[in-house]
């Protein structure tokens, strides 16, 4: 071996060494000067390195510590690290066969790796062999023929070697076995004895002796917040990445390297940035961006491969952000709050931070919650009530973790009152307030608790349709648990109904100013959305609307929020029912005649029969039904109704996402009864909802937004065309809009709605939108008469049977003060629900127009913050964008226009959406937190789907 001048510390070296030399054979002959390492040559440049300390075999991992090898040497060591590989791999092949115990009879006839294999004679291995000759024989012609194949059969082989290694000590002092060569011929396979490391079997044998490979182990995280952090940022941490042998591993795609945050169920997206093109001290990182939105704990798994990183996964913590007036919560009843002369009256905040986290706040600092807010009392002018800006005082209620608001007031009064927090006003924070006596309460009490619906005061009437009387005519004014009524009396006995308002929260009292020279007392306008309002004056103004607001607030439940009142619709609907036993009903219908053999089954159902549990069973199928066939039935037959190709309804332009709306032209064999059927099934299904668990049933359907307002009985107007008659409204609507009509006269319009047949395009016949419209010409100051006059002729009386007949059925159900709680969006996400929404579906049908570096970024984002998105945002980014928070059956595919994110000339705007075109316009954004705060309040505040340009 040579003389080796090795320092006394390196002396339990010297057996390792002999150990290496007798594995360094070339085709298994003999070491010898020209197939081997002169280890002497090593051995000399070690003691050189003994200043190094290099005094275990652990010391040599280190490529810092050993010497650079001439390009011979290197080579030779490469021919012997391939060799020892193929042996290792030919000793697993034979220990898979139970043939290991000829390992080394094969090495001494030069059968060292699997290729040898084929070439070995049958002569030769049956007297090698023996008695195995058969277990040879098999196994060899199992052997692949094809390279690629062979290939495969090694890696997999490889991967073995390194998985059943077990030698955990070799690094160690007196370790065992060696079993390769070292870059200096001094190294080990030691890099193999981690289980582990077994998916990286792929790499070279020589990659494993020098530790020039990815090792998660060695890999390290840098954070860049403290725990815990804050919601609402950018999060970003650093990870980088080292070799085995401690030097730094330039990461690359290949490498596998995965990040997944999770909290709960719900993952987060995140974004990573691999290396540095201009940086190449940096190549060995990864940067890891991800939004956090939601409070809570949050476990981050860094992965390369199926392996973990040291100490992955780790444990991270978000904190609510600071209180943001627009998303804080103040509960109060109603829109009037009605509060007793020297009594408090409670109401509550729910501080909440921009991304809805509840704020929470310790006792040491539960003054920080009251810092900001502010209330300012106006009386009807409009003028500050200094006196009583005290009045409402704000208190932090430690238990529930909210602010508490309690209204004082001296004497009664009507005021108006804003609730503000650093200058911004809360949601809801503008109300009015009606401050009633103690005898006033108490007869307002009295009427809520009276079962006579002939509770009545004496009003005038001051206007109606909005013309003014010139002599204000005395009315009564009946308020009920149902409805508001106005009656004038007729030669003082016979009364007769001037007009009705239903006690929902769409009719709205607004409190005026009295005027010096009103002598019939306070004034108040009633307004329900759906008829023209009326003005009245009474000095029992405050009683009656009390009364209405007491009674209203008994009919929804005590809320107005959305949550509140279906919580209360489904308890209400359940208690309505509550004398109709959820037994089963069996149903027995044709899949090729859905609609028509459903019909035929349920014709003689009784509202009992119709709430029993549908049991379907398909004619000429087997099956029982334990849900699936029910909502299957359910399914087919919504869209047998409300597809627009069966002809019950129809759409206003031929478009696969369009809206449906009742067809006043359907074919003769589909008549109103089949309306009546379809509003009972949409019955059925909010009955069923109301249940709960896998009762659960939505109406797979898309109704356009004037049949909606027509369920719940709102006044139709010309801005539904946009959603509902998308070209109509391009074409005529909004040129109508735009044009100078008294200053022009090439557009001559009345009052008539033209009707064309269809077939012949002839002018079948007029209709006079107006009496005498026919010569009444449309100026600028009545066009936006005439167009509301047009969209209940053409949304409305066109199809008011229709209506009718299907409003009978599902009243039947459902009653008709329960859905008027709600408004249409409110009421489509009732019926429909959110649906399920496919983020890679809906990347896969989009249009995206813009390719600026600008336009790519915020589209980058856009992504990342839709992935986050739960489904009841995603409703509202669809309801948004295109007037419907349902997709057609087909998903985004069939969205006709496609959905299309285009780039707008602005920055730092809201986004804006027009729903003709499904297209989503985005400014540009300083940063992902600017553009995700600015989407999420544009969905929010602006999800009726109008385009806010």
């Amino acid at each position: 071996m040579g003389q080796m001048h090795c320092s006394p510390e390196d002396a339990s070296l010297r057996s390792d060494l002999v150990l290496i030399r007798s594995f360094v054979v070339y085709k298994g002959r003999p070491p010898d000067h020209a197939s081997r390492f002169d280890i002497s040559m090593v051995v000399s440049h070690i003691n050189v390195g003994g200043a190094m300390r290099i005094s275990s075999l652990s010391s040599c991992g280190d490529p810092e510590r050993l010497p650079e090898l001439p390009p011979l040497d290197e080579q030779r060591l490469q021919r012997a690290a391939l060799h020892l590989q193929q042996k290792l791999i030919l000793r697993e092949w034979l220990k898979d066969h139970r043939l290991q115990h000829h390992y080394q009879r094969l090495l001494a006839v030069e059968v060292a790796s699997l290729e040898d294999v084929y070439w070995l004679e049958d002569s030769r291995a049956s007297k090698i062999l023996g008695k195995d000759w058969q277990l040879w024989s098999g196994a060899r012609q199992n052997l692949p023929t094809s390279k690629a194949q062979l290939d495969a059969l090694k890696a997999q082989l490889w991967s073995t070697v390194v998985k059943s290694s077990q030698h955990q000590d070799a690094w160690t002092w007196g370790g065992m076995l060696v079993v390769s060569v070292s870059v200096a011929g001094l190294v080990t396979l030691a890099a193999m004895t981690q289980p582990s490391l077994a998916p990286e079997a792929r790499h070279s044998l020589l990659q494993y002796v020098t530790g020039k490979y990815l090792l998660p182990a060695n890999c390290k995280v840098q954070w860049d917040w403290k725990d815990p952090a804050s919601v609402g940022g950018t999060m970003c941490f650093v990870v980088r990445f080292f070799q085995r042998n401690g030097q730094p591993y330039p990461i690359c795609d290949t490498d596998h390297f995965f990040v997944e945050v999770t909290e709960g169920t719900r993952k987060v997206v995140t974004i990573s940035e691999l290396g540095s093109s201009t940086d190449p001290n940096n190549a060995n990182i990864a940067k890891v961006k991800f939004t956090v939105r939601t409070a809570g704990q949050y476990k981050i798994s860094v992965l390369i491969g199926a392996s973990h990183i040291a100490g992955s996964p780790f444990l991270r913590s978000f904190l609510p952000g600071a209180i943001d007036a627009r998303r804080s919560r103040f509960i109060r009843p109603a829109s009037t709050v009605i509060c007793c002369a020297g009594a408090p009256t409670l109401m509550h905040i729910e501080p909440r931070d921009e991304f809805g986290n509840s704020c929470l706040f310790d006792q040491n600092h539960s003054d920080e919650a009251l810092q900001g807010y502010q209330v300012a009392i106006y009386d009807l002018h409009g003028v500050p009530v200094e006196k009583l800006q005290h009045a409402i005082v704000f208190a932090y209620d430690k238990v529930n973790s909210r602010v508490s608001v309690t209204a004082l007031f001296p004497e009664p009064t009507c005021l108006r009152a804003v609730i503000s927090y650093r200058d911004q006003q809360l949601p809801n924070g503008d109300f009015d307030i009606i401050v009633l006596s103690s005898s006033d309460t108490t007869l307002v009490h009295k009427n809520i608790a009276s079962r006579k619906h002939n509770i009545c005061y004496e009003a005038k009437l001051l206007s109606i349709f909005g013309v003014s009387k010139n002599k204000p005519r005395k009315v009564l004014c009946y308020v009920g648990p149902k409805q508001v009524t106005i009656k004038e009396m007729i030669l003082k006995f016979i009364p007769k109904r001037i007009a009705t308002f239903r006690l929902c929260p769409s009719t709205k009292f607004h409190f005026l100013p009295q005027l010096v020279s009103q002598l019939h007392g306070p004034v108040f306008i009633i307004d329900d959305g759906a008829q023209p309002k009326i003005e009245l004056a009474s000095k029992d103004r405050n009683i009656i609307a009390a009364t209405f607001t007491h009674f209203l607030l008994k009919n929804i439940g005590g809320s107005e929020t959305f949550k509140d009142k279906q919580d209360f619709f489904y308890h209400e609907v359940r208690k309505f029912h509550a004398s109709y036993y959820h037994e089963k009903m069996a149903l027995k219908v044709q899949r090729e005649k859905i609609l028509e053999s459903s019909m035929k089954a349920a014709k003689g159902f009784s509202v009992s029969d119709w709430c029993g549990n549908f049991e379907v069973t398909f004619q000429g199928e087997q099956g029982i039904d334990w849900g699936g066939l029910r909502r299957e039935w359910f399914e087919l037959v919504c869209s047998a109704l409300f597809d627009a190709r069966g002809g019950l309804f129809c759409t206003f332009h031929d478009k696969h996402q369009a809206l449906v709306h009742p067809n006043p032209t359907r074919p003769a064999h589909l008549k109103l009864k089949h309306f009546e059927f379809a509003g009972k099934m949409v019955g059925k299904c909010l009955f069923e909802s109301a249940l709960g668990g896998t009762y659960r049933q939505l109406v797979r359907a898309r109704f356009s937004r004037s049949f909606l307002a027509q369920l719940i009985g709102l006044r139709v107007h010309y801005k539904y065309f946009e959603q509902d008659d998308p070209d109509l409204y391009l074409s005529k609507i909004k040129y109508i809009l735009d044009t100078d009509l008294d200053a022009t006269d090439t557009l001559e319009l009345y009052f008539v709605e033209e009707m064309y047949d269809s077939s012949s395009g002839q002018l079948s016949k007029t209709i006079e939108l107006i009496p005498n419209g026919a010569k009444t010409r449309v100026t600028n100051a009545t066009k936006n008469q005439y167009l509301d006059a047009l969209a209940q002729q053409r949304l409305c009386n066109n199809v008011k049977d229709e209506v009718d007949s299907f409003l009978k059925g599902l009243n039947s159900i459902i009653p008709d003060n329960l859905l008027s709680i709600f408004d249409e969006n409110e009421l489509e996400l009732l019926m429909c629900g959110t649906g399920e929404y496919s983020i890679s579906d809906f990347k896969a049908h989009h249009i995206a127009n813009g390719n600026s570096a600008e336009f790519r970024r915020v589209l980058a984002w856009f992504w990342a913050g839709v992935s986050n998105f739960s489904q009841t945002e995603m409703a509202r980014l669809l309801q948004f964008t295109t007037g419907c928070s349902q997709l057609p059956p087909g998903g985004f595919q069939e969205l006709n226009p496609q959905f299309q994110i285009t780039a707008a000339p602005t920055f730092g705007n809201l986004p804006t959406a027009h729903t003709c075109f499904n297209q989503l316009c985005l400014p540009d954004y300083e940063s992902y937190e600017q553009f995700e705060k600015s989407l999420l309040l544009a969905i929010s505040e602006g999800s009726e789907g109008f385009g806010m340009v």
